[in-house]
């Protein structure tokens, strides 16, 4: 049968006359206890949590730096070229690509020297496919000597051929400006 919940706290009320005197204490040590021993539990529970978050995330990133590393040996393997041996050999390589540029930029095409330049043209476009066949033979056979001089002497004819382009364009203006000049007298 329900008793009445209030009557129940009245009775109770009157058998308990008074609380120990350190009462207070008690209750609060065994409050500390209590909070203290679920914190304990909790960390315990974080520490294990944590360090298997952490084994994950280092195996995940072993995992894609390995396929990483292959994939860019791969790719630099494929695409290797002189400038991409060594700093040194880049500058190199940069210097004479820029002067060959510069000297063809500066050529200037008349109906006189059209020949000419023709000529010197077919020269170098050959010597550029030379260059393009060494550059794959470097990917192919890998680092040597041989192939790398022979990569440096290919842009340095290329660049003597036009600097001996640009001394004839010189003579053959030369000569036509004395050709003009007695037929003017």
């Amino acid at each position: 049968m329900p008793k009445d919940l209030k009557a129940m706290l009245q009775n109770n009320i009157e058998n308990t006359s008074k609380l120990s005197e350190n009462h207070r204490a008690k209750f609060e040590a065994k409050l500390q206890k209590e909070l203290h021993a679920t914190q304990k539990k909790n960390f315990y529970v974080f520490k294990i949590a944590a360090s298997f978050l952490v084994l994950i995330g280092l195996s995940a990133s072993l995992f894609y730096f390995s396929n990483e590393k292959d994939s860019l040996v791969t790719s630099v393997a494929k695409n290797e070229s002189l400038g991409s041996i060594s700093p040194e050999l880049k500058t190199i390589e940069n210097y004479y690509l820029a002067s060959i540029q510069s000297e063809i930029v500066t050529l200037e095409e008349t109906p006189e020297n059209k020949e000419l330049l023709d000529g010197y043209f077919k020269k170098i476009s050959e010597l550029t496919e030379d260059y393009k066949d060494l550059t794959k033979e470097l990917n192919t056979e890998g680092l040597n000597e041989k192939t790398i001089n022979a990569l440096i002497e290919n842009l340095q004819l290329r660049l003597k051929l036009l600097y001996q382009l640009k001394a004839q364009l010189n003579e053959l203006k030369k000569l036509n400006i004395t050709n003009n000049e007695n037929v003017q007298i």
